[in-house]
């Protein structure tokens, strides 16, 4: 599927219980595993093992994750809580009546024992048919794949290209997500505010804010 080589399938089905019994997950989040989700299926295992790759530093193997849903809406908590409970990279795969979304977030190890992870950023696809959704394998590395996967998933939204680290293309995506939520507080903050000197003193805040972000941008 997915243009995914035929050596890396796995095509085991993961109980959707796994991820919530015997763990300590909120009611909440029980709920969307059990209203949201239909099955899980682990598609694909890209590892050394199953394609001529070499592995990496951070990236030891790519879990392909198809997650068959409800509805077409699904809370991002819950990758996250799968995210936390596997110790490797994963590509989800979000699949609704005929159509797929692929979501990738940007998990790296923390200095905590026990193959801990922290995932700062989730990027994902539009909602595509199968044949449009295709997902280039490219790379001499795990590293490098992943990397490839997560820029070729997110799109426009990570700029830097190969000159710039993944990390720091994400942390420039988070920044300029928090400027522009900023900007559009006070923004809103104008719109409402009856005293003259104090919408001047917020628009000058907007043009600072606006100004730092097209510095980020360049």
């Amino acid at each position: 599927m997915f243009g995914l080589p035929q050596s890396t399938e796995y095509g085991k089905r993961i109980p959707k219980q796994k991820f919530y019994d015997n763990l300590n997950v909120s009611p909440a989040l029980k709920r969307v595993f059990v209203e949201q989700i239909k099955v899980i299926y682990w598609r694909n295992k890209i590892a050394p093992s199953t394609l001529n790759i070499a592995a990496g530093e951070a990236v030891s193997e790519l879990e392909v994750f198809e997650i068959s849903l409800s509805q077409k809406n699904l809370d991002q908590s819950l990758l996250l809580q799968i995210d936390r409970e596997i110790p490797y990279h994963i590509l989800f795969i979000l699949s609704f009546q005929g159509q797929y979304q692929a979501w990738i977030g940007y998990k790296e190890e923390t200095s905590a024992r026990g193959n801990a992870f922290k995932v700062s950023s989730y990027y994902h696809t539009e909602w595509l048919a199968e044949d449009k959704l295709h997902l280039n394998l490219e790379g001499t590395s795990l590293d490098a794949m992943y990397e490839n996967l997560v820029r070729q998933i997110a799109g426009d939204a990570l700029q830097g290209g190969q000159a710039e680290s993944l990390k720091s293309s994400v942390e420039k995506d988070k920044k300029r997500k928090e400027l522009e939520k900023q900007i559009a507080v006070l923004q809103g903050k104008i719109r409402k505010e009856k005293q003259l000197n104090r919408q001047m003193e917020m628009n000058g805040e907007v043009k600072r804010l606006r100004r730092e972000l097209e510095e980020l941008d360049k």
